[in-house]
C-alpha cells in the first residue's frame, strides 16, 4: 500500500513528525514500512518542456519530430515515439546529460537520420506509473524549464506500508490516519462530502436485489455475491485533464491520471478503501446494469484492452446485452469514460469476498480494486464514499446529478459484537490495567459501548474493522497495540508450568535437530511448494505455475539449496531440514496423507580443513553412517542395504527417483518389518549440475514415526570387574550374501552373553569355494558377575555356527 505523507498530513493537519517518524509509529501499529521514499528524488534532472513543433519524422513511419521548449537559449530537437505529443502541450523532458531513475543517462544520438538531444518521458519511464504507450501530459500553465518535481508536485514522501491480510482498513488514506489517532490524539476532521447529507444531497432511493436512478436500472441476480450496489446519475459532465491537486495526489502513490472522471474515482479509493467505476451511460445497452454470473462462451474486453473469455464461475457486471465488465476487478472497455462522455453513471457496490478471488483468478488479473475487496470492504463507508465522489465529479466536470441514488440492497449488514473481560485482558497481557484504560485505549477505534459493567465491555465493531475484531483476544491485541509494546515492563512474571507434556513428536524432531547441529550441519527451512515434476498434491490455488505442487520430497528442495550456495563460492556445504512430504489420497474421499521427514544434501569436505592432513570428502560410507546413526536416534531395528528394483514400494521407496539421487548408488534403511524408511547415496550429476570444481554432492531422506515411542530404554551399565572372551570365527557364505544379514543370524543364535560383534577380513581366493567369501567375525563374550569358562563360550560359538548353517547355508573354514 502506498501512502502519500502529504495526502496523509492532508486528513489529519495536527499530524506531527516527518514520514521517518509517522513510518515508525505504523510499524508499531503492525503496519511496517519497506521503503520510505522522496517521489522525486531521482527526478532532479528532469524539467518541464514545451512542444512547439510536431512533425512526421521524414524516415520512419511511426516516429516523430519534435521541437522542444526546455528553457534554454534555442529549442532543441527530439525524436519521440509515443502517438500523444501535441504542438503547444507541456511534458516532462530531460536534457542530454540526465539521468532517468532507472540509472539511464541520455546522450545526443542519431535515429534514422535525424538528431535527437534529449528525451520526452512516459510515466513508466519516470517510475510514476505503469503505462509507457504516451507521454506524460502536464497541465497548460507552466514555465518551460522549470523543474519537473516542482510543476508536478512531487515535493512528498512516499510510504510502502507492508499491510497484512487481516487488515484492509488500512489499505486507504483515512485507514492509516485513524491508526495514528489513536496513537498521536491527532483529530480528523470530516473529510468534505461524507458527512451527514444536507438537503441538496440526492436521496437514498433503498429498495431490495432491484432500484432505479434516474431511469437507470439497477438488478442484483445473485445476492450472496453483491450485497450492496449503488448508482447515481450525472448529466452534463464535461471530461478533461483533471487539476493538477488531484493528478499530483495520484502521481504520489504510483497512479497515472486518466481524466477528471476516472481520476475522482481512483482518488477516493485510495482516500477512503471503496472502489467504485464510473461508465458512459449511453454506451450502456438498454440503460441496464446488473450483477450476474458470467455464462460460458461470453466474452468482454476490459479497460486494459484483453478479450477475456468469461466461464460460469466469474462474476460480471451486465447491460441488457452482455457484460461490460467482470465485477471487483476491472470495467470494460466498451462503456468506459471518454473525452465524448456527457452522462456518467457512478457506481459503489459491496461484492463476497471468495466471488471477487475467484473472478480475479480465473482471469489472470489482479488490480487495485480485486485487492481490497477480497480482503474485505468497510460496508459503513459506501454511501459517504459515493457521496464523497459525487461532489468531486459535479465540481470538476460541472455536471449536475439527476433522481436519487438507486440503492439495490437486498441484505443489510448485520452489527457485530464482542465481550471483553478485564480480567482477561491483564491475565494475557501481564499487567494490572483498570476497565477505564482498557476502554480508553479503544475508543479511537472507533468501537461503540453497547454493554458495559466494573468487569467486562461489550463493543459493537465497526464497518472497517469487521474483518478482523472477531474475537475477544482480538481487542486485547489491539489494547497491547495502543498502549504501546514498549510500555510494558521487561521484568518476567512468575509462571506456572505446564502439566501437558510436549507433543512426543515435537521432543525427537528437538533431539534430532541437536544431533545435526552437532555434526556440523546447518538447518534449513524450504518451502512446502514445488513444480509439478516433484509433487503428486495439487494446489487449488498455487503461487505459481511452478509451485503447483505440495513436495513428494524433501531433498529437491536442498538440492537447490546446494546449487544457490555453489552459485556463490561454496563448496563445501551441510544442510539438513526437517519438514513434511505430501502424497496423493488413496481414494477420493480421504485427505492427502503427510508424513514427517528428515533429509539432509552435502557435499565437500567432511570437516574443516587442517594443516596436519588432507582434508576427505564425503564418500558412501559416510552416507552409510548418517543412515545408521538415524537408526540409532530412532531407535530403530533396521539395516542398511544396497538399492535394489524388487524392493518394497513404500512411500519414501516410491519417491527415491523424486529425490534426484542415483538409484543404482542409493542406499536403503529397512526397518525389522521390511519396510524402506531411509534412503541415502550419490545425488544423480543430471539434477546436480554442479560447477567443475564441485565435489560430489550426497543427499538423505528418512521417514520419522508419527507417535514416537520416547521411552529411553537406554540404561547406564557399570563395566563388569571380570575379564571378556573372544573368538575369532572364518565363515564361508555365499558371495551375493550381504555381510550385514551374517552380522543379524549371529545376534539372533546368541545369547546376552555377546556383548561385541566386528568383522575385520572379507576374503575371496583360494582356499575358499567357488561361488563363496570368507567373513571374519570377532566375537566378544562377557559376563557381569563371573568369569566365563571355554565351555561356556565354546556352547556358545557351536550354537551360532548350527544357526548359521541351518538358516544362511553359512559355515565355518576349515
Amino acid at each position: 500500500m502506498n501512502v502519500s505523507y502529504q495526502w496523509l498530513r492532508e486528513i489529519a493537519p495536527g499530524l506531527e513528525g516527518d514520514a521517518v517518524e509517522v513510518a515508525d509509529r505504523l510499524a508499531a501499529l503492525g503496519a511496517p514500512a519497506d521503503a520510505v521514499t522522496a517521489v522525486g528524488a531521482a527526478l532532479g534532472d528532469v524539467v518541464v518542456g514545451r512542444v512547439l513543433e510536431v512533425a512526421k519524422h521524414p524516415n520512419a513511419d511511426r516516429l516523430t519530430l519534435c521541437r522542444v521548449d526546455a528553457g534554454g537559449e534555442a529549442p532543441v530537437n527530439v525524436v519521440c515515439g509515443a502517438p500523444n505529443v501535441q504542438a503547444g502541450a507541456f511534458y516532462p523532458f530531460i536534457p542530454v546529460g540526465g539521468v532517468l531513475p532507472g540509472g539511464v543517462k541520455i546522450r545526443k544520438a542519431k535515429i534514422r537520420g535525424e538528431v535527437s538531444a534529449g528525451m520526452l518521458c512516459s510515466a513508466r519511464e519516470l517510475e510514476l506509473g505503469h503505462d509507457h504507450m504516451g507521454i506524460l501530459r502536464l497541465g497548460d500553465a507552466h514555465e518551460p524549464g522549470a523543474p519537473f518535481v516542482d510543476a508536478a508536485g512531487l515535493d512528498d514522501t512516499r510510504l510502502e506500508l507492508d499491510i497484512t491480510a487481516d487488515r484492509p482498513d488500512l489499505l486507504c488514506h483515512m485507514g492509516v490516519a485513524r491508526a495514528l489517532e489513536g496513537v498521536t490524539g491527532v483529530r480528523i476532521p470530516p473529510i468534505p462530502g461524507t458527512d451527514v447529507a444536507t438537503s441538496t444531497d440526492p436521496a437514498m432511493a433503498s429498495a431490495g436485489a432491484q432500484a432505479e436512478a434516474a431511469g437507470a436500472r439497477i438488478e442484483i441476480e445473485d445476492t450472496e455475491a453483491c450485497m450492496r450496489f449503488l448508482g447515481t446519475v450525472i448529466e452534463g459532465v464535461r471530461v478533461g485533464p483533471s487539476p493538477e491537486w488531484l493528478e499530483m495526489r495520484l502521481r504520489a502513490v504510483g497512479l497515472r491520471p486518466i481524466n477528471n472522471v476516472v481520476d475522482v474515482t481512483n482518488f477516493v479509493n485510495h482516500e477512503l478503501g471503496r472502489p467504485m467505476h464510473a461508465y458512459d451511460l449511453d454506451r450502456v445497452r438498454g440503460r441496464r446494469i446488473g450483477v450476474r454470473w458470467g455464462a460460458a462462451g461470453e466474452k468482454v474486453v476490459t479497460l486494459d484492452g484483453e478479450e477475456r473469455k468469461l466461464s460460469e464461475g466469474m462474476l460480471v457486471i451486465a447491460d441488457a446485452e452482455g457484460p461490460i465488465g467482470l465485477a471487483g476487478v476491472m470495467g470494460g472497455l466498451d462503456s468506459e469514460v471518454s473525452d465524448a462522455t456527457t452522462t456518467v453513471f457512478l457506481e459503489l457496490a459491496h461484492f463476497d469476498p471468495k466471488s471477487v478471488r475467484a473472478t480475479r483468478r480465473a482471469a489472470g488479473l489482479t488490480t487495485d480494486a480485486s485487492f481490497r475487496f477480497e480482503r474485505g470492504v468497510d460496508p459503513d463507508a459506501a454511501e459517504p464514499a459515493l457521496r464523497r465522489a459525487l461532489a468531486m465529479i459535479v465540481e470538476l466536470t460541472g455536471g449536475q446529478v439527476v433522481g436519487d441514488i438507486g440503492d439495490a440492497h437486498p441484505a443489510p449488514s448485520v452489527a457485530h459484537e464482542v465481550t471483553l473481560r478485564t480480567d482477561r485482558v491483564r491475565h494475557l497481557l501481564g499487567v494490572p490495567l483498570t476497565t477505564e484504560r482498557v476502554r480508553e485505549l479503544l475508543a479511537p477505534i472507533g468501537l461503540e459501548v453497547v454493554d458495559a459493567d466494573a468487569d467486562a465491555t461489550t463493543y459493537r465493531v465497526p464497518g472497517h474493522r469487521l474483518t478482523d475484531l472477531t474475537r475477544e483476544v482480538d481487542l486485547i491485541e489491539e489494547v497491547a497495540r495502543h498502549a504501546g509494546y514498549d510500555s510494558f515492563p521487561e521484568e518476567r512474571l512468575p509462571i506456572r508450568p505446564s502439566a501437558v507434556p510436549d507433543a512426543p513428536l515435537s521432543v525427537l524432531e528437538g533431539r534430532l535437530r541437536e544431533r545435526w547441529v552437532g555434526r556440523g550441519f546447518l538447518e534449513a527451512r524450504t518451502a512446502a511448494f514445488a513444480p509439478e515434476e516433484e509433487g503428486d498434491v495439487a494446489l487449488l490455488n498455487p503461487l505459481s505455475s511452478e509451485e503447483s505442487r505440495l513436495r513428494r520430497s524433501l531433498v529437491p528442495g536442498l538440492i537447490r539449496r546446494l546449487r544457490f550456495n555453489q552459485a556463490r563460492g561454496a563448496r563445501d556445504v551441510r544442510l539438513f531440514e526437517i519438514g513434511t512430504g505430501f502424497a496423493a489420497a488413496l481414494s477420493e474421499d480421504d485427505m492427502p496423507r503427510e508424513t514427517t521427514r528428515l533429509a539432509a544434501a552435502f557435499t565437500g569436505a567432511r570437516r574443516a580443513p587442517h594443516w596436519e592432513s588432507p582434508v576427505p570428502e564425503w564418500d558412501v560410507w559416510d552416507a552409510r553412517g548418517l543412515l545408521e546413526d538415524m537408526a540409532d536416534a530412532l531407535e530403530l531395528s533396521a539395516s542398511v542395504v544396497g538399492w535394489s528394483a524388487a524392493a518394497p514400494r513404500t512411500d519414501i521407496g516410491a519417491s527415491l527417483g523424486g529425490t534426484g539421487l542415483d538409484a543404482p548408488s542409493a542406499l536403503r534403511l529397512i526397518d525389522a518389518e521390511g519396510a524402506i524408511v531411509g534412503v541415502a547415496g550419490p545425488v544423480a550429476a543430471a539434477v546436480a549440475d554442479a560447477p567443475p570444481w564441485s565435489a560430489p554432492w550426497w543427499a538423505l531422506e528418512v521417514l520419522l514415526p508419527s507417535d514416537p515411542d520416547l521411552s529411553d530404554r537406554r540404561r547406564l551399565i557399570p563395566l563388569p570387574a571380570q575379564p571378556a572372551v573372544e573368538r575369532d570365527l572364518a565363515l564361508a557364505t555365499p558371495i551375493e550374501m550381504p555381510a550385514a544379514e551374517v552380522d543379524r543370524g549371529i545376534r539372533a543364535a546368541a545369547s546376552e552373553l555377546l556383548v561385541g560383534l566386528t568383522l575385520f577380513d572379507v576374503y575371496v581366493g583360494p582356499g575358499v569355494d567357488a561361488g563363496r567369501r570368507s567373513l571374519a567375525f570377532r566375537l566378544r563374550f562377557q559376563a557381569p558377575d563371573r568369569t566365563l569358562t571355554d565351555s561356556e563360550v565354546d556352547a556358545e560359538v557351536a550354537r551360532v555356527l548350527d544357526r548359521l548353517a541351518e538358516e544362511l547355508d553359512v559355515r565355518q573354514r576349515s
